[in-house]
């Protein structure tokens, strides 16, 4: 037997029990007379005692011990002279009898605590030693209990879990594919799934009605902190729904994880937002609503005063931080430099300080006067002790770079608190956006995203003000999960595919299937794909979601564990009937 009980359950009820532990050596402290080691494993750790009285041969194989041994220990459950009230097992300590050395350890590379000297690239080369971890560990069974809650609930809702196929067909539409040759077909390719959205629907022409499945996605994207190459959804669709089915279904499945995993309760609706509101009030359709500071726009009231910055512009908008009008010339200037950035992209920055003795100063004194500052003021509500922020331009670029100014503000004053959760769903996105470059409509979500059936109308006249029957959950600033009525209607589908410019060849050889099964008695149906791993950092209150992932990929899409991706043989290019050309 390795083990009675695990490093982290005994306490002071088992004093006196005779015992075996194993795990990992966390650290030895060889105090002279006695000896003290940490034990560490999965669930714990449990301090370990070698004392003047015990045999020379244990003490002498203690000092054989380093960092990370796996070993096995007989011994009995003492009370703890000095009690650890960090840990569970703090009160208690087992005295050794026996030990063995399970398996010897080299120094690992970073140190294997919770603080550790390890940078992220080495820490991801050694992932398994660094899952050894308690946050990256804590990280994982974090995971496994929203996964399980998610599996609870959906099953209590009559879902039903179908995995759908990894090797399936490119299409050009969307984010790049990640294609698989065929040795058996040769010159033809699979390509791995962005997601199984064409499945899931052809599960509800096949009656299941409701569906579900946790499921591995691939983008062959650029990435950041919550992207990856490949990741995980939570993919449902709904048989006979209407838009507030979905929303209030899944809105039920978001306060269920919070309720069991955090033991947080919303007893309250969630709110919902139309797309063009949330551009309008906060430059983005993923708005962070843990606090305020909605723009204002300030055309009407800051044009024709001889500033062209100003005059000049198609949108003129604001922001205002409370309290801060004492901000100084450096803060201003750090400030001014932020909104520069080619990342945010504004021209400059315009500020208002409302004293508090409730004159006005700004930036332009020169081109306003106090009753022109004191009007803008007003349209912002701002009151004395406050600072007003104002950016101007093209309205797209402004409202992105206003966005990205009020998200700093946000941080600056301590307003993004990672303990406090916001949800919203943003409803009724635009169906299609053009494209400059290519001179055509793109879907905005895919191609079988249902229209908001009164605007059907549009495709023939104004096909860009079409809305789409379409809504993400946004949490905290952050896209949760998105989806949408779907199209079941092989007339309107085939609509959808002309705006979108496809020949009636190109449709049908990237999705006649799908065409074909909609002959055949489609029910309405929509769905929603929720993003896990996004959903377990929002949960775990960090911004990357590679900590919630067993074994990721790095910024470059990297595996620097076992070295992916990597050159394979001439042998196997050779099978694939695949030629690489080499750089001369």
């Amino acid at each position: 037997m390795y083990r009675s009980h695990t490093c982290g359950e005994l306490r002071i009820a088992d004093v006196g029990k005779k015992v075996t532990l194993s795990g990992w050596v966390q650290r030895v402290r060889n105090l002279g007379a006695m000896t003290f080691i940490d034990l560490r494993d999965r669930y714990g750790i449990t301090q370990l005692v070698i004392d003047e009285n015990s045999s020379s041969d244990l003490k002498n194989l203690v000092k054989e011990l380093g960092r990370e041994y796996v070993v096995k220990i007989t011994g009995e459950v003492i009370e703890r002279a000095s009690k650890n009230k960090k840990i569970p097992t703090g009160e208690i300590e087992v005295k050794v009898d026996e030990l063995n050395i399970l398996n010897p350890s080299e120094t690992p590379p970073f140190t294997i605590e919770d603080e550790t000297d390890g940078g992220d690239e080495l820490r991801m080369k050694y992932r398994y030693l660094d899952l050894r971890r308690n946050p990256v560990k804590n990280a994982l069974l974090l995971r496994h209990r929203m996964a399980q809650e998610v599996r609870k609930y959906l099953d209590e809702q009559d879902f039903v879990e179908v995995e759908t196929p990894f090797l399936i067909k490119s299409t050009p539409e969307g984010a790049r594919d990640f294609v698989v040759p065929s040795r058996m077909h040769p010159g033809e390719f699979y390509a791995l799934p962005q997601s199984p959205q064409t499945f899931k629907q052809l599960l509800m022409v096949a009656g299941f009605d409701k569906y579900f499945q946790i499921v591995k996605c691939f983008r062959d994207e650029d990435l950041r902190a919550d992207r990856q190459p490949e990741f995980t959804q939570i993919d449902c669709e709904m048989s006979f729904v209407e838009r507030d089915d979905v929303l209030n279904t899944f809105e039920g499945l978001i306060k269920h994880l919070f309720s069991k995993v955090k033991g947080i309760e919303f007893n309250e609706s969630f709110k919902r937002m139309p797309y063009t509101e949330a551009m309008e009030k906060y430059g983005s359709d993923k708005p962070d609503l843990r606090f305020g500071m909605e723009f204002v726009a300030l055309n009407d009231v800051v044009k024709g005063k001889g500033f062209r910055v100003f005059d000049d512009a198609e949108y003129v908008g604001g922001i205002c931080a409370e309290g801060c009008s004492e901000y100084t010339r450096k803060q201003l200037d750090k400030l001014t430099e932020f909104v520069k950035r080619p990342q945010v992209g504004a021209s400059g920055l315009v500020y208002i300080k409302y004293n508090t003795d409730g004159s006005l100063k700004s930036s332009v004194d020169k081109f306003f006067s106090q009753e022109d500052l004191l009007a803008i003021a007003n349209v912002m509500e701002a009151k004395p002790g406050d600072l007003m922020l104002i950016l101007a331009g093209d309205k797209k670029k402004t409202l992105f770079a206003l966005s990205e100014l009020r998200l700093e503000m946000g941080s600056r004053l301590g307003l993004r608190d990672n303990n406090k959760f916001v949800p919203l769903w943003v409803v009724d996105f635009p169906l299609l956006e053009w494209d400059d470059e290519e001179k055509r409509y793109f879907a905005m979500h895919h191609p079988f995203t249902s229209p908001i059936p009164e605007d059907v109308p549009l495709f023939k006249t104004e096909p860009g003000k079409i809305r789409a029957n379409a809504y993400d959950l946004v949490i905290n600033g952050v896209e949760i999960g998105g989806g949408s009525i779907r199209i079941f209607d092989r007339e309107l589908q085939q609509t959808m595919f002309d705006a979108l410019g496809f020949t009636k060849e190109e449709a049908e050889k990237q999705f006649g299937f799908l065409m074909n099964a909609f002959k055949y008695g489609a029910p309405p149906h929509g769905g929603i794909a929720f993003g896990f791993d996004r959903l377990c950092s929002l949960f775990g209150g960090s911004e990357s979601i590679r900590d919630y992932i067993a074994f990721p990929k790095n910024n470059a899409g990297r595996d620097v564990m076992i070295d992916s991706p990597s050159t394979i043989s001439d042998k196997q290019l050779d099978e694939l009937q695949i030629e690489i050309k080499k750089n001369e």
